[in-house]
């Protein structure tokens, strides 16, 4: 960028590569032969990696600004506690090279591995760039580095590659881990027990990878489930390498189902342990509209069928397991609530598949979904009825639609309508208005999420059966739900969670 001084002299922010010296790009040699000033961090010790990595380029008239951490842990007498240290450290050394850039002369800042990622220099670019001309020289990161001593892709084709600081919470680590393709976790050492302890919650640690001081000396490789916690130096990563290619296992000894909910529509409603259950499975089977929402990955059988056809599909899928296959049924919503978890359970009852482990995964519902859209209309008890008639006799139905509107329940009304099922609706709409006011609001719900999301709130009365179908969800208010235009013109429905007293 251009300074405002054309006096002054020029920042760079140099990137070393990740330790080995012959990795240093042309570049970085060229900014290190032109500067007046060299620049780098180190620990109190005194002793820097970055210098070291550059030391045969450094010579003897380069001024040396040597920049000592004051804490290198969270452990101070600081005032401002070790954030306070630090940003007093990080201020005081942008002024020490803003003296010798005012002066005229050229720094650079060496930076281990590249200079914006995960490293000090940036800090020393956020205080300075704006006001002195800066270029900086990007490095080979310790996750390349790493990839490459372990001879192994990093992320292939529509892979995700996820990259995260070991200091994350356990339970933030493990659902990253468990919702991406492939990943590195920087910053290891005192974190390193955290860590293993997230990759093993996710499902992931027989798949991770240890890399230790890549490309310096003392470097080591090693299954990461291998590593001895307490031999784990602050120079290492985790690595889960590209999942393409690598083969899948075609017979265990016991395979899994696994019922997962993938929301009311796309990517956005997986939850971070569905993402992971899905990208682990060898088999997807589910109805073939649900399954469409499923990236596709290599190595994967998908076994798409009919909406019509619960038990066949359930059976197949424990039968996949029982031969040793890593199994994921697939379900709209969240697959407890009218959807395939209780067929894939009630099949799992039967003797011949007693020894097949079955887990179920929560996903948002479509109540949840809708209701959310409209703003807080489950917000007092509820009760979800299904209006299909396929399963049940509508005797029934209209039984349950009696009780919970007497009881003064919102109702959530799935599978309303559709093609065959056009009566319903309407019928409904009078067994309700047998105890609801006319004006009770009624949210009316499609496609919720996806790319033909509508969401009405109309009144009870004046609900139109036409519009409804089954991708629609009815959420029916009580006595006390409540329908206000705001300020800014939105309608929202909601239902206080105090009931008054009789």
């Amino acid at each position: 960028m251009s300074g405002e001084q054309s006096t002054a002299g020029r920042l760079y922010g140099v990137g070393l590569g990740p330790g080995d010296p012959s990795l240093m790009t042309v570049r970085a040699v060229e900014v290190i032969a032109e500067a007046d000033v060299i620049a780098y961090h180190s620990a109190r010790h005194g002793r820097s990696i970055a210098r070291s990595i550059a030391a045969k380029h450094i010579r003897a008239d380069h001024i040396e600004e040597r920049l000592v951490y004051p804490v290198t842990t969270e452990t101070t007498d600081h005032p401002g506690g070790y954030k306070g240290a630090i940003e007093e450290f990080y201020a005081e050394a942008s002024a020490r090279l803003a003296a010798h850039l005012d002066a005229g002369r050229t720094v650079a800042v060496l930076a281990e591995g590249d200079p914006l990622f995960y490293g000090s220099y940036m800090h020393m670019h956020k205080r300075l760039a704006d006001r002195y001309d800066t270029e900086v020289i990007p490095g080979v990161t310790s996750v390349s580095a790493a990839a490459a001593r372990l001879g192994t892709p990093l992320a292939e084709g529509e892979e995700v590659l996820t990259i995260l600081p070991g200091t994350l919470p356990e339970e933030e680590l493990a659902a990253r881990l468990a919702s991406t393709d492939a990943a590195v976790v920087m910053k290891l050492g005192r974190t390193f027990t955290k860590v293993r302890s997230a990759l093993e919650a996710s499902g992931r640690l027989g798949d991770a990878r240890y890399v230790e001081r890549a490309t310096m000396d003392g470097e080591r490789l090693a299954e990461l489930a291998d590593v001895d916690v307490e031999s784990v130096p602050y120079f290492s990563v985790a690595v889960l390498p590209s999942q393409v290619d690598t083969e899948r296992p075609q017979a265990r000894e016991r395979g899994e189902v696994v019922v997962v909910g993938t929301g009311p529509a796309g990517p956005l409603w997986l939850t971070p342990e569905t993402r992971g259950a899905l990208a682990a499975a060898d088999d997807l089977v589910g109805y073939t509209t649900y399954l469409d929402r499923v990236p596709r990955r290599p190595g994967q059988i998908r076994h798409g069928s009919d909406n019509r056809v619960e038990s066949e599909r359930a059976e197949f899928a424990l039968d996949l397991a029982r031969r040793g296959r890593r199994v994921a049924v697939v379900s709209g919503g969240d697959p407890g609530v009218f959807a395939m978890a209780t067929a894939v359970l009630e099949a799992a009852s039967q003797k011949e598949y007693a020894d097949v482990p079955v887990r179920v995964l929560p996903g948002v519902t479509a109540a949840n979904a809708a209701a959310a859209r409209a703003g807080a209309p489950l917000g007092h008890d509820y009760a979800a009825i299904s209006l299909s008639d396929r399963l049940k006799p509508w005797e029934v139905i209209a039984e349950r639609l009696h009780a919970a509107a007497s009881a003064d329940l919102v109702l959530a009304l799935y599978n309303p309508g559709s093609r065959s099922r056009t009566w319903q609706v309407g019928k409904a709409r009078e067994l309700l208005l047998e105890h609801r006011a006319p004006d009770t609001p009624v949210v009316v719900a499609r496609d919720v999420g996806g790319t033909g999301e509508r969401v009405r709130i109309v009144r009870l009365a004046d609900l139109d059966p036409a519009e409804v179908d089954m991708r629609t969800i009815l959420l029916v208010g009580s006595s006390q739900t409540r329908a206000v235009r705001r300020g800014d013109g939105e309608e929202i429905v909601w239902t206080p969670r105090r009931y008054p007293e009789a």
